[in-house]
Formats: structure tokens, C-alpha cells, sequence
């Protein structure tokens, strides 16, 4: 399919969803941008909703909001974010480190309200997170800064592992350079061999697998990152089929069979966006609505997940979970 041909597709996919209403209706309408397609977040949306109605709005009620999603093409985020500005809509609300800051190169007008997984002052998107300024601010959840952490667990998990394998995603370059500088930090403290391949489609992962069977590393470690959130299916079933025990950054993952996941409660930051972007859309300025830093982390194990693959989970990384899947 031509690009062209894509974008009316994926700006057409709005079909199925709650839309603006007619102009009669004068609701206030918000452009939600996201890297990803719809039913890869499907409970964060639920969420999100959930924050907009604590904050006074329900969709198709008060509020319009017009979806916009790139189905993992980096390259439509752009035109994407540019048809929200021509569209007018009252705010912006961006998923994603990447999504942010395009957004904000869109507009200098209408209000966005982010959620990431990186510090967004570092990212440029914020002048501090007490003051924004400009017209932007959002949720800041803690993600990117855990590799140190998803390691020691890894250990604990798996005493003799040395090596490790870890999956990044290069067509994310603001999340992933910060992700590779913490990778090092960890290794060289704990003493790890690490090996870090980049995959950027789904058959970039595959061949990714194959890399981490054939060197026969100990474990492997998934990078935060939306495109391997929405592989995370063919991401769970790799590892399971190759018996690799397996960290991630979100409980999306373990909850359809991944071993285990360290990182924050990612729907209780999407609610909260929720009630942020409700907040300015009532008129809060985002330049002086503070940035929320989301620091609610939960660590999930899969006890099903290791006994499938012969692994026998410390007791006492069990007795320190936050929820065991059986």
C-alpha cells in the first residue's frame, strides 16, 4: 500500500470510534496521538477514559475525541500531528516519547498533555517539571529509569546468570539512547555481559531470537518501548517457545504468559493522564500545571510462565511480588 493510500487508512480508522460531533453540537474536542494501533491498548484506554470522567467528561457526551494512530509507522506520526492542528481540536494528547515531541514541533498553540516513560525536561519537552512552560505538560512514569532494578531481579531470579541478552527498539531514539546508556551503567555495576540487539519490526525480532538462541545467553531483558508493547504477543511466544527467561517493563506481558514484569502501574499513569488532559481542557494553562511523576511500580510474576519453561522461582522473589499469575 502507498503511503498516501496508508495515511487516509489510518486517518479514516477513526470510523469505529467515538468522533466529533457535528459542529451544532459545539463539543470540545481532543486529538488523542499514539505510535500504536488501537487494540494493543485497548485497557489503557479504558483507563484513560476512566481520568477524563473523574475530571468531569464523558466521552460522547461533553467531550469529541478524535483518534489518530500510526500502526507502529514512525513516519505518519508527523502528518498525523499536523492534521489534529488543522483540525483545531481544544488539546492534544500524545502517547510516547516520540509522539510528545512531535507534537510539540506541530504546534506552539494548542495545549498537549503527554505520557512517557522518559524524563521530558532531558527530552526537551518541558522547561522543569514544577513550571512547564509553553503549551505543554502531562505524566511522566517511570520506565526507562528501572533497567538497574530489571537486572538485580534477574539475578535473583537466576543466581549463575552472567549473560544477558537485551532487545532494543533504534526507531525510538529519545527513549532508546537514554535505555543503552542505562544498560551499560547496570552491566558494569553488577558485573553482567550484555548483549543488546535492535529490532524495529517484527521480523527484526525474529531475527533477533535467533541471535539470543544461538549464543546461548542466560536471560533477556525487553526494553520499554510502545512498539514492543504492541508485539508483545509474538515477544512472549518467542521466548517461551526458545525457554528464555524473560524480564519486562509492563504487566501487559506477563499477564499473556511472560515470566515476569518490573515497572509502573502503566494504567493507573493512564488514568491520570486522563484527568490531566480533562483538567486542561476545563482551561488550566499547561505551562503552569505541574508534570505528575506516576511512581506507583509493581513487580508480576508468572508462576505458570516458569514452570512451563522448568524454571523454580525463589521463594522469596515470590513472597516479594506484587501479584503471582498462577
Amino acid at each position: 500500500m502507498r503511503r498516501r493510500d496508508l495515511l487516509k487508512v489510518v486517518v479514516g480508522s477513526t470510523a469505529t470510534w467515538p468522533v466529533v460531533a457535528n459542529a451544532q453540537q459545539a463539543m470540545p474536542v481532543i486529538g488523542l496521538l499514539d505510535l500504536r494501533s488501537p487494540d494493543t491498548v485497548v485497557d489503557r484506554l479504558r483507563a484513560f477514559r476512566l481520568g477524563l470522567k473523574e475530571s468531569g467528561y464523558i466521552e460522547g457526551e461533553n467531550v469529541a475525541i478524535v483518534y489518530r494512530w500510526a500502526e507502529n509507522q514512525v513516519g505518519l506520526l508527523p502528518e498525523l500531528a499536523a492534521d489534529l492542528v488543522n483540525r483545531n481540536v481544544n488539546v492534544i494528547a500524545t502517547a510516547g516519547d516520540q509522539v510528545g515531541l512531535i507534537a510539540k514541533k506541530a504546534t506552539s498553540s494548542i495545549p498537549i498533555v503527554f505520557i512517557i516513560s522518559q524524563d521530558p525536561v532531558r527530552l526537551g519537552l518541558v522547561a522543569s517539571l514544577a513550571r512547564p512552560g509553553g503549551n505543554v505538560t502531562g505524566i511522566n512514569f517511570f520506565t526507562g529509569e528501572l533497567v538497574a532494578k530489571q537486572f538485580e531481579l534477574l539475578r535473583e531470579l537466576l543466581p549463575a546468570a552472567n549473560r544477558i541478552a537485551t532487545i532494543i527498539n533504534p526507531a525510538n531514539a529519545p527513549s532508546t539512547e537514554r535505555t543503552v546508556k542505562d544498560i551499560a551503567a547496570a552491566a558494569a555495576t553488577l558485573g553482567l555481559q550484555v548483549k543488546t540487539l535492535s529490532a524495529s519490526s517484527s521480523r527484526e525480532i525474529d531475527a533477533a531470537f535467533v541471535t539470543f538462541v544461538r549464543e546461548r545467553y542466560d536471560a533477556l531483558l525487553v526494553a520499554s518501548d510502545p512498539f514492543f508493547s504492541s508485539r508483545r504477543v509474538q515477544l512472549v511466544n518467542l521466548a517461551a517457545r526458545h525457554a528464555i527467561p524473560s524480564i519486562y517493563s509492563q504487566r501487559d506481558f506477563t499477564e499473556i504468559g511472560g515470566l515476569m514484569s518490573y515497572g509502573s502501574r502503566i494504567n493507573d499513569a493512564w488514568q491520570q493522564w486522563g484527568s490531566y488532559v480533562g483538567r486542561v481542557l476545563a482551561g488550566a494553562k499547561p505551562a503552569d500545571v505541574p508534570v505528575m511523576q506516576s511512581n506507583k511500580l509493581e513487580l508480576i510474576i508468572n508462576a505458570q510462565a516458569a514452570r512451563i519453561i522448568g524454571l523454580a522461582v525463589p521463594a522469596t522473589l515470590l513472597a516479594r511480588a506484587d501479584e503471582v499469575i498462577e
